[in-house]
């Protein structure tokens, strides 16, 4: 899994604000890729840009030419400008969060809950108490049916960070749900 420092992860989300739309097809990483080439005159491979925003699974740290020509793309001298000027912005200092959530010492053993992230990642969970969750139907996602996790909490518009997933008796490692994007689904669907 390709885990990316917070900047450069606000400099995907800039670069996608600034290009009007949000990369999610080949055809849209093509698309970019022409159009900063158009702008710039440097050349960012569509898949490279797929690497970077983790279209493919290829874990990597991004070249400074690559986060540089991004930044450019989105108005600063390079990336260590965009750096700078982020630290500085407080927008994304600490905040208390006002979404919709679901709170596992809220929840009766027994109790279903489905979520989902981008772009078409689904889970339906069975609560089993003490904050472990199970598994029960996996659409398009690396989480399994059996599998199961603990969790605290579900939050709408946040990752959902999971320290472990419990596979066959085993502990993966840590794993995160909606990177980018946070959960887009979470209903709770029964009550024990």
């Amino acid at each position: 899994m390709n885990v990316l420092r917070p900047e450069i992860i606000e400099l995907l989300a800039s670069a996608e604000s600034k290009y009007g739309r949000r990369l999610a097809t080949t055809n849209d990483f093509e698309k970019f890729s022409q159009l900063l080439f158009s702008q710039s005159n440097q050349q960012l491979s569509a898949s490279t840009l797929k690497r970077l925003w983790g279209y493919v699974n290829y874990p990597h740290t991004p070249r400074p030419h690559t986060l540089d020509t991004l930044a450019q793309f989105v108005g600063y001298k390079n990336f260590g400008a965009f750096c700078e000027e982020l630290r500085h912005t407080p927008a994304y200092n600490s905040l208390f969060i006002s979404e919709y959530e679901v709170l596992s010492r809220d929840l009766a053993s027994d109790s279903e809950l489905e979520i989902g992230w981008a772009p078409n990642r689904y889970l339906k969970l069975l609560y089993l108490g003490n904050s472990l969750f199970e598994v029960k139907e996996s659409l398009n996602s690396k989480i399994q049916k059996g599998d199961k996790f603990e969790t605290s909490c579900f939050m709408m518009g946040q990752p959902l960070l999971l320290p472990y997933i419990l596979r066959n008796g085993k502990a993966t490692l840590p794993f995160v749900a909606g990177q980018k994007g946070g959960l887009t689904i979470l209903n709770l669907l029964q009550h024990g």
